[in-house]
Parts: C-alpha cells; structure tokens; sequence
C-alpha cells in the first residue's frame, strides 16, 4: 500500500530526512513517533505533496505508483492527506453537508454516482457507529463551538 525507500529530503539546503524505510500493508496502522526537529512533520509533508520540501534521493510508492509524482489533490482523492491540528471553524456549513461534499467527490473520483442528500443521510446513519461519531456533532457548524480535544478528533 505504502513503500517508502531510502528517502531523503530537505529545505533550503538543510538534510531532514536522512533515509527513511518504511512498508505499510493495507490494513495495518503504523505511529510515526519521536522527539521534536526528527522529521516526523516534514515525512507527513512530503508524502501529502507539500512542495516546501526537496526530495534529494529515495522512492515512495502508494496504491502502486509513484507517490513523489502526484498533485496534492490527487492524493487526497486516493485517501491521503495532511489534515490540521487546530481546524478553522467555518460557520454556516454543517458537519453533514461537508462530510457529503467530501463523500461525493471521492465517489465522482472513483467514478461512483454521487449520493442525494437523503441517501447521504441513510450513509451516515448506518456508519456513524463504526467511527463512533456522536449524532450532536453533524448538527454543528464545522469545527464551530468545539472544544480543543474535540477538534483533534475531527
């Protein structure tokens, strides 16, 4: 799913990631985990597509193909993506209608039929549980009115 080898990479000149390997299989879960200025930040950043960062050396593949030649977008559509630690609230957009707009992208993406905003809702109900996601919340604004531990979760 994820093959990361001898990969290394900077910012302006300075070497932060000093050949990293890594092998995720589909269906494992993986914490990358270390002190403060180890690079942890700047893997997710290079693997999400953020070009502040120079690959120097190494392959990344995903799903397959080569990781270090896809869009940002085009890795979000697949699954991958840096999300924040501190979200903006955005008033006015509920948590339902951005999770359906983030639903029927991926489905346009996949190219599935987008779902109505009633065959969203039937979506949501039957999987809320598996992700244990409290009915209150999807009533919200995005982000709007949660507490910090909350927005982590998000």
């Amino acid at each position: 799913m994820l093959k990361i080898k001898n990969l290394h990479a900077e910012i302006e000149g300075k070497k932060i990631l000093k050949g990293i390997n890594l092998d995720v299989k589909p269906g494992e879960i993986h914490a990358i985990m270390g002190p403060n200025g180890s690079g942890k930040s700047t893997l997710a950043s290079v693997l999400t597509g953020r070009n502040l960062f120079t690959v120097t050396k190494g392959e990344v593949e995903f799903l397959g193909q080569n990781l270090l030649e896809m869009e940002p977008e085009e890795l979000a559509r697949k699954g991958l993506f840096l999300s924040f630690q501190y979200p903006v609230e955005i008033p006015g957009v509920s948590m339902t209608n951005f999770m359906k707009t983030a639903v029927n992208q991926i489905r346009k993406y996949q190219g599935k039929k987008v779902l109505s905003s009633a065959d969203f809702l039937k979506f949501l109900r039957e999987r809320k549980s598996l992700i244990e996601l409290d009915t209150s919340l999807t009533n919200r604004s995005v982000n709007e009115g949660f507490s910090g531990g909350e927005k982590k979760e998000k």
